[in-house]
């Protein structure tokens, strides 16, 4: 029973099993999910959801881990999180939205100096760390982009 639970949770209902980029997918939900219910935008809700996320993540990683091996790439939570994270307070739009997407997926996937460090720790905690961090330099990145458009003239508000 553990083990069902830790992989419904980690694999984000299923998501996980999606046979190209699982962890791409996962963004790409994360994505639309926000788009079509922008309110889960709001900072008195995505905050919690990236909280439950993270634990949910932590705890069930870790689970997986010890029945599947190593950072298993069916565990997706991790995308999840890091993902809205990507998206906390940004303006509303498709172009932030895109901009989010493409910048988590490049920091979750080339994992720059801190990311990849993040992600040698012990479980679940590595599993959910690379992808946090990865979501937090992603969201600061777009938050610099967004500020230097008004500078270079291009609209802000696609």
């Amino acid at each position: 029973m553990k083990f069902f639970a830790a992989r419904v949770l980690g694999t984000c209902f299923g998501a996980g099993y999606f046979p190209w980029a699982p962890g791409t997918f996962t963004s790409l939900i994360a994505v639309l999910f926000c788009f079509f219910f922008p309110r889960v935008l709001e900072l008195q809700v995505i905050p919690v959801m990236i909280a439950v996320a993270c634990i949910a993540g932590v705890w069930s990683g870790g689970v997986m881990e010890e029945h599947v091996g190593s950072d298993p790439s069916i565990v997706t939570i991790d995308e999840l999180a890091g993902q809205w994270l990507a998206l906390v307070a940004l303006p509303a739009g498709i172009f932030p939205l895109a901009l989010a997407f493409v910048f988590f997926r490049l920091f979750d996937i080339l994992k720059p100096g801190p990311v990849d460090a993040a992600q040698r720790l012990p479980g679940g905690w590595g599993i959910m760390a690379d992808d946090v961090l990865a979501g937090l330099l992603a969201n600061i990145s777009v938050q610099c982009v967004l500020a230097l458009l008004p500078l270079i003239h291009l609209p802000s508000g696609l």
